[in-house]
């Protein structure tokens, strides 16, 4: 049997741990900032946990100092471990400028004047003969090795070839060849004539006006001819007339004057040097007339008319010497400055994107 004494006991025990809640929960509600400022420390000491033991990934390589919170940027490349690939791509570039695109030529003559003075610089370009034909009235460059005898085509067209041949001669050791540069008068297909009852040179039978380009008093030619231009050949001469040495001067050799289209190294566009000299070199006027295009060489003769047997004026011939290597060099140079510049950058992006830990293949 229970007593009271049993009864007091055990509402006693009832009642102790209610009371204990409740005064916790009193207790808190009298004293909200004790929760704030644990909340508030709770970070806090995470943080300073974080700091004390920071993840291995972020310490230094010994373990004895923590690396910086912030990604270290890639370690870059010194300009002097950046040079040697700036001056091979920059060699690489002025060997292909020079053979397949732009060349410069000194003019070691006067047979051009007054289009082309001695000592002129010109640039020639390699480019233009591949989208487009040779066009009457155009300077061209072209190699005389052979360029009178039609079963001669001096003129690699193998690229591999040409390349090996610029890179020789970029340095000094591979032969160029006798080199030579005049106007182009008649294409294939074309009748060239002089001279008719006013003195001028016909092409299919229309006169062309020369003075523009001629040398100033110089006669259209001093010697006749009449010749139909065979197919891939070409009709040139120069523009001081009395002293260039041209296709008037080979009509007895199997081209009848002619020299191969296949000869041709490209146009000569524009005088670089000296400054006063500058210009461009265009096609003249007379050369753009609408009745050239209407062909009158059926009627012409196959071959060419023999000289007029009058007194044969001395002649040069009309030559223009490669230059230095300056002209290529500065254009690989300015190619190979961006192309280095963009290589750089790619290298750094990817360094950038490749994740830690990553090897390097």
């Amino acid at each position: 049997m229970s007593g009271p004494q049993d009864s007091a006991a055990s509402e006693a025990r009832d009642s102790g741990p209610a009371e204990t809640r409740a005064d916790t929960r009193a207790d808190a509600r009298a004293d909200p900032q004790a929760d704030t400022q644990a909340a508030a420390d709770a970070p806090a000491d995470g943080q300073a946990n974080a700091e004390t033991n920071p993840p291995a990934e972020d310490q230094a390589p010994g373990g004895d100092e923590p690396r910086p919170g912030r990604r270290r940027k890639p370690k870059q490349r010194s300009f002097w471990r950046e040079l040697p690939i700036l001056i091979a791509v920059a060699l690489l570039l002025a060997v292909v400028i020079k053979t397949f695109a732009i060349q410069a030529f000194w003019i070691p003559s006067g047979s051009m004047e007054n289009t082309l003075l001695i000592n002129d610089r010109v640039l020639v370009n390699k480019i233009v003969y591949h989208t487009r034909a040779i066009h009457r009235g155009d300077i061209v460059v072209f190699n005389g090795d052979g360029s009178w005898d039609p079963g001669t085509i001096p003129v690699s067209g193998n690229i591999f070839e040409q390349f090996a041949d610029g890179f020789a001669s970029m340095f000094g050791f591979g032969r160029s060849g006798d080199i030579l540069i005049k106007r182009v008068i008649g294409i294939p297909g074309d009748h060239v004539a002089c001279c008719d009852a006013q003195g001028r040179v016909t092409v299919n039978g229309v006169p062309l006006t020369e003075q523009s380009y001629l040398y100033p008093g110089a006669a259209p030619s001093a010697s006749r001819f009449n010749i139909t231009v065979g197919p891939g050949r070409l009709w040139v001469m120069g523009d001081n007339r009395f002293y260039s040495e041209d296709s008037r001067d080979h009509q007895g050799q199997p081209g009848g004057g002619t020299i191969p289209a296949s000869a041709v190294i490209g146009r000569a566009f524009i005088i670089i040097w000296p400054p006063s000299h500058w210009r461009i070199l265009p096609i003249p006027s007379t050369f753009t007339q609408p009745a050239l295009n209407g062909s009158h060489a059926a009627a012409a003769p196959p071959a060419a008319a023999a000289a007029d047997g009058g007194q044969t004026p001395a002649v040069l011939t009309v030559r223009a010497e490669p230059t230095g290597q300056v002209v290529p060099l500065a254009l690989g140079f300015a190619g190979a400055l961006p192309l280095t510049w963009l290589q750089r950058r790619i290298r750094m992006r990817v360094t950038r994107r490749r994740p830690r830990g990553a090897k390097r293949g």
